[in-house]
C-alpha cells in the first residue's frame, strides 16, 4: 500500500502543548478507528512538528482515503505527496 507524506500549515503548531497535541493525536486515532471500522485500511504512522507546519506520514490506499481523514478531523492538509522511494544511509 502506498506511503504518503502529508504537509499540514498551522501557524505556531510548535508552541503548542504536549497536552493539545496529544488531544489532536486522540482525534486522529478515533477518526481512523472510524474509517477503518468502515472497511478502510489507513494508517498513521509518525509526525513531525516544526515551526509552522507538522509533516505527517501515512499508509493509505489512496490520496483520496487522506483527504477524508483530513474532513472528519478539522485537520488541513495542505499538499499530500506519495513517497515514490527511499533512501537512508544503509542503501546509499
Amino acid at each position: 500500500m502506498p506511503k504518503y507524506i502529508i504537509e499540514r500549515n498551522i501557524p505556531a503548531v510548535e508552541t503548542w502543548s504536549a497536552e493539545t497535541l496529544h488531544e489532536v493525536a486522540q482525534k486522529s486515532n478515533g477518526v481512523i478507528c472510524g474509517m477503518q471500522a468502515a472497511g478502510s485500511t489507513i494508517q498513521w504512522v509518525q509526525s513531525y512538528v516544526v515551526p509552522d507546519k507538522i509533516f505527517c506520514v501515512y499508509i493509505a490506499p489512496d490520496e483520496a482515503a487522506l483527504r477524508e481523514h483530513a474532513e472528519r478531523g478539522g485537520f488541513p492538509a495542505n499538499n499530500i505527496f506519495e513517497v515514490k522511494t527511499t533512501i537512508d544511509p544503509t542503501n546509499g
